[in-house]
């Protein structure tokens, strides 16, 4: 189980690492979406120091409409553990974004009163 945090309008944040291709683990804090059903999505720039995979690209719903991203295969270390997944860039991401997939394997647990925030 990790711990996260809120902002002061209620984000969600939960710090995971990013494994680079040369096997570098990069410490970030990641913006939960549950909007998102995307299992991570990075900014172009932030993906260019890790070298990862591309794998193609793939067609998405946005707030915007639909957009191709291009498609990378990523490692990140959540809870601990080391995952594997298809991960979308683009210009359009202002934060590292955590998607709903992760919800499908993870229980969250959100107090805001309490100030309590975990997924694990």
């Amino acid at each position: 189980m990790i711990q996260g945090e809120f902002d002061e309008i209620g984000q969600l944040f939960f710090d995971i690492e990013l494994i680079a291709a040369d096997g570098d683990k990069l410490p970030v804090t990641a913006l939960l979406d549950t909007g998102s059903t995307e299992w991570l999505a990075i900014n172009n720039q932030d993906l260019e120091a890790l070298e990862w995979l591309n794998v193609g690209t793939r067609d998405v719903v946005t707030g915007k409409g639909e957009i191709t991203f291009n498609t990378y295969l990523g490692k990140v270390v959540l809870d601990a553990q080391e995952f594997t997944i298809e991960v979308v860039a683009g210009s359009e991401f202002r934060e590292i974004i955590l998607g709903l997939p992760w919800l499908r394997t993870r229980r969250l647990l959100v107090d805001f009163p309490a100030g309590v925030l975990t997924l694990g």
